[in-house]
């Protein structure tokens, strides 16, 4: 095992640990705005997963406001599914 792959996988065990005590605290909701989701991972990450399906928009039970938002654990998954961050630059591709 690469020494990248390990600093991989130990990022996503401990982001996972994080997520789950969170979560567990009741700290945060399981509910999350459109606007906040727009501010974690930038609007044009988010309308590109809103048009690919990844993610859908719900209406909270027992809120009265007609917004719409996301669930913070189906967005965080397709967050940490999407690995554009490990990408080439076009410079450094092998053709």
């Amino acid at each position: 095992m690469k020494i990248e792959d390990l600093s991989l996988s130990m990022l996503n065990a401990v982001n996972t640990g994080v997520a789950n005590a969170v979560a567990e605290s009741g700290v945060t909701s399981s509910f999350i705005s459109k606007a906040d989701a727009y501010r974690l991972y930038s609007r044009s990450n988010i309308d590109r997963w809103l048009n690919e399906q990844l993610i859908a928009p719900l209406t909270v039970p027992g809120n009265s406001s007609k917004r719409k938002f996301l669930e913070r654990t189906k967005l965080d998954s397709v967050a940490a599914a999407s690995n554009r961050h490990t990408y080439l630059p076009v410079a450094d591709r092998k053709l």
